[in-house]
């Protein structure tokens, strides 16, 4: 991805993320003004949720603004939150291919903007464009990858690690591929991303600061050494 997506990656315009999204730019002109002509903006308010557990899926989303999480709430009532979106990314391919109701919650933790592609043009794609099968492809490996990854740190309950994760994903190249390390995003927002509570979501980032892994600021955390929380992460 470029500078320009860099420097904008906390607030896009449709033209923005299309311009950066891989899968856009090796399309045919006709295929890109065919999207074009179909993606439009949504606007969430903090704390709304954009899909419901169940509910058919008519859109592939790409984010804009602002910070979503997918979820489910256990039976106890435990919410378990399975990955971040920010800025950059486009998600939702899986319940598109699948055809079936939505199996988990599409929750803003902030003030959010999203680009809907219909599902319709979604299927014209994948129909008549090559190159954009071989990114879902691509995209589902490495989120079946991610998803096993938090399925046993889950499993293990550490916490420390779970909030690695949470801040690793917002950072992937390819689930979050905006490439910025400065994470504009509170400790309360990352503690509802991995699912843990504030004071030991706090813990766990200063053990990972004295550890030269990332850098605290106010409603910031920015990444220093990504190999290394990475490794911190799957440990």
């Amino acid at each position: 991805m470029g500078r320009a997506l860099k420097r904008l990656a906390h607030s896009l315009t449709i033209d923005d993320l299309l311009r950066h999204s891989s899968w856009f730019t090796v399309l045919g002109e006709a295929a890109q003004a065919q999207v074009r002509r179909a993606v439009y903006e949504r606007e969430i308010a903090a704390g709304q949720t954009l899909s419901h557990r169940g509910e058919t899926q008519l859109h592939w989303i790409g984010m804009l603004e602002g910070l979503l999480t997918w979820s489910i709430v256990t039976i106890d009532g435990k919410s378990v939150s399975f990955s971040g979106q920010a800025p950059g990314a486009w998600f939702g391919e899986g319940t598109l291919l699948r055809g079936q109701p939505r199996q988990s919650e599409l929750l803003s933790l902030r003030h959010t903007r999203v680009a809907l592609l219909p599902r319709e043009v979604f299927e014209w794609l994948r129909a008549t464009e090559p190159s954009f099968n071989e990114f879902l492809l691509m995209q589902i490996n490495e989120r079946l990858h991610w998803f096993m990854g938090n399925f046993a740190a889950y499993g293990l309950l550490n916490v420390d690690r779970l909030v690695a994760r949470a801040l690793a994903g917002l950072v992937h190249p390819l689930l979050n591929p905006s490439g910025d390390r400065y994470l504009q995003i509170t400790q309360e927002e990352l503690a509802s991303l991995a699912a843990v509570s504030r004071p030991r979501c706090n813990r766990s980032l200063a053990g990972m600061q004295q550890q030269g892994l990332v850098e605290l600021e106010y409603g910031a955390v920015r990444v220093l050494d990504l190999p290394r929380l990475q490794a911190f992460a799957a440990a």
